[in-house]
């Protein structure tokens, strides 16, 4: 996902957006020392011949069961009247059939997230340039995606109600950059509607 608004890291998995990151390491990857030379080893020193590899393309992980209809299309986000509730809100509008979503899965998404306070959308995989879903850990996304995707199973739709507190808190956010997205104020409510399309 590319830096959207619910990721914590600067560069979300394609991502979501956005507090503090740990470094990623690719397989086979060493990272250099922070400070001083980098050491070379002895059997370093021996040169080999090898067959130049072809890069490849991460692939998005596939559904594993068939997705609804529904999910051909962008939904549309109902705001509850009344006030914005106090604790996280989940509801289940498609339940999934497949596998389930664990707080340490990586989940393949798409997503529209609104304000509760006037529907104004901020951010919105559909509108990313690609239209297609996302992937990203649940280890990197704000608290009321972490509370609320585990347990979701794919092929399902959720709406998710995040109070401030489960999402950026007294800090402002600009939208995800897509056009006409709208920025996040300080103490913001946030309404997430999710298709859940694969699970790994």
């Amino acid at each position: 996902m590319t830096n959207r608004s619910l990721a914590i890291p600067a560069a979300a998995v394609a991502a979501l957006a956005l507090a503090g990151c740990g470094t990623a390491k690719a397989p086979g990857i060493q990272a250099a020392p922070s400070s001083g030379r980098t050491q070379v080893s002895a059997s370093a020193t021996t040169t080999t011949t090898t067959t130049p590899t072809t890069p490849t393309t991460p692939t998005t992980p596939k559904p594993t069961v068939p997705l609804p209809t529904a999910f051909k299309t962008k939904p549309t986000v109902a705001i509850p009247s009344g006030p914005p509730p106090k604790n996280l809100v989940i509801k289940d509008l498609i339940k999934g059939t497949g596998p389930v979503a664990t707080p340490t899965s990586t989940v393949t998404v798409q997503y529209v997230g609104v304000l509760y306070k006037g529907g104004k959308q901020f951010d919105a995989s559909w509108n990313d340039g690609t239209g297609q879903p996302v992937s990203f850990p649940l280890s990197g996304v704000i608290k009321g995606w972490g509370q609320g995707i585990p347990g979701m199973r794919e092929g399902g739709r959720r709406e998710l109600i995040i109070p401030a507190s489960l999402a950026y808190g007294k800090t402002a956010r600009p939208g995800s950059g897509g056009k006409g997205h709208a920025s996040i104020p300080a103490n913001s409510t946030l309404v997430f509607v999710i298709d859940l399309h694969a699970v790994s």
